[in-house]
């Protein structure tokens, strides 16, 4: 039977190597899917903790209605960020992070 502490592993792994990709990698396209990773995480802990908290025999959905929250405010960012980059690639003919620091001087 899967429980709580199997979603919180999966969500923590999913989060950490995320993290990790941000930390780590040089191209902003990447750091940009690393950074919707790390919110799929959240958002998978989210629903985790709302199906296992039971209340009255049924599960409580208030997480579950920030999660529908969370991934209209993802996609307003995946807009606005792609088109960030898609500048910027424009502008640099790169992606590469930096190139883009080099904008600054």
């Amino acid at each position: 039977m899967t429980t709580l502490n199997h979603y919180l592993f999966v969500s923590a792994a999913l989060f950490s190597l995320g993290l990790a990709g941000v930390v780590i990698r040089r191209n902003i396209l990447i750091i940009y899917m690393c950074l919707e990773m790390m919110l799929s995480a959240a958002n998978l802990a989210l629903v985790a903790f709302s199906r296992f908290h039971v209340t009255e025999g049924l599960p409580d959905y208030a997480a579950q209605s920030l999660v529908f929250f969370t991934i209209t405010v993802a996609a307003a960012e995946v807009a606005v960020g792609l088109a960030i980059i898609v500048a910027l690639f424009r502008a640099r003919q790169s992606v590469d992070v930096e190139s883009i620091t080099r904008l600054k001087g």
